[in-house]
């Protein structure tokens, strides 16, 4: 972890320490003495059960793409990429290609791209039914919440972002045209800030590409498992806003299910902005803030937003640290270290020439 991602996290975490402040430290101290400590005990069997389904719908893409390696394996992986998304403010993002990256050095058969591939459609799967519960949560808060014009600007701007991404992807793996122009945008940024070899580079650019386009028409183009991994999808998300839901229960809140979800939708919008690692202090507040409007006690709102983080957040980056030394040194790691363009140009090449 380097020093930018550590002082981001303090400064995470002392957002969430002042707004604790504010609502009173001795007042969440109390309402944590009376939680039920049972129910907060099948909310973190409900989150693992969770990471169980998330390599389920992983595996069956990965069985598509002819890379079965199974869950038990996989799961460890799902961790690592959960935990460098909670570290790194990438719009939760960074830890898809470290994912990749394990799965193709399981095998020498798993390629890269490949594995990118299975990776990024998992992601597109997971994101696909949150769209369609951030665009139905939007227009519901609009309606019963007073919100503020800019914090709606940005949760619509996030959606659109989102949704654009989205189709930019399935667009380049459908039309091969469009893949192409993807591809020389990226040959040119090569060709300006990589000087070195710069030929052997282009050309596995070029079969990554075509390689993720190739992957990627193929998961796309089996309707059976496009469905069956979508509808996990969606049971993912109930999942999530279920687990949010017992821990209020814990704490004798009993809130319409409908609200939880609602807020949780739009605190999981406001993390998927690249600003602070995990939307943390962010997410923090705002479900803090829109439980408390809804009726919930300050303490207790900030007391189940604890909870809650530790089991959502802290829980998997724990995990995923830990497992991370198994994997050993990985290409982020050297790239991370690297102090200079002349390093990061000797990594590149000797990566190229291990591909080779």
């Amino acid at each position: 972890m380097d020093r930018k991602t550590i002082l981001l996290l303090g400064v995470s975490i002392l957002i969430l320490a002042i707004m604790l402040w504010f609502v009173g430290i001795d007042k969440v101290i109390n309402a944590l003495k009376v939680a039920n400590l049972s129910v907060i005990a099948l909310a973190i069997v409900t989150q693992v059960f969770t990471y169980f389904l998330y390599t389920l719908r992983w595996e069956i893409l990965n069985k598509l793409a002819d890379m079965d390696l199974g869950i038990k394996k996989l799961l460890p992986m799902v961790l690592v990429g959960l935990a460098v998304n909670n570290i790194t403010p990438s719009g939760r993002g960074g830890g898809e290609p470290v994912r990749a990256y394990l799965l193709s050095k399981q095998k020498e058969e798993y390629h890269f791209e490949d594995s990118l591939a299975t990776v990024v459609a998992d992601r597109a799967l997971d994101t696909f039914p949150f769209v369609v519960l951030a665009a139905i949560t939007i227009v519901s808060m609009t309606l019963f919440f007073n919100l503020d014009l800019w914090l709606l600007v940005v949760m619509v701007l996030a959606v659109i972002t989102i949704i654009a991404i989205l189709i930019i992807l399935i667009y380049m793996c459908i039309n091969p045209n469009f893949g192409n122009k993807v591809d020389g945008w990226i040959i040119g940024l090569v060709r300006r800030f990589y000087k070195k070899n710069s030929e052997k580079l282009e050309n596995q650019i070029h079969e990554a590409i075509f390689g993720f386009q190739k992957t990627m028409k193929m998961l796309i183009s089996n309707k059976r498992g496009l469905i069956y991994t979508l509808t996990l999808s969606f049971v993912i998300w109930f999942f999530e806003i279920f687990r949010v839901y017992l821990v209020f229960l814990a704490f004798g809140a009993n809130v319409n299910p409908i609200i939880i979800g609602e807020v949780f939708i739009i605190a999981s919008l406001v993390g998927m902005i690249p600003l602070l690692p995990g939307g943390l202090g962010a997410v923090d507040g705002l479900m803090i803030l829109f439980y408390s409007t809804a009726g919930i006690s300050a303490s207790v709102s900030a007391a189940a937003t604890v909870i809650e983080r530790l089991i959502s957040f802290w829980m998997a980056t724990i995990l995923g640290m830990v497992i991370l030394p198994y994997y050993g040194s990985s290409v982020l790691d050297k790239i991370s270290s690297s102090s200079s363009n002349q390093e990061l140009e000797e990594i590149l090449e000797d990566d190229l020439i291990e591909n080779d």
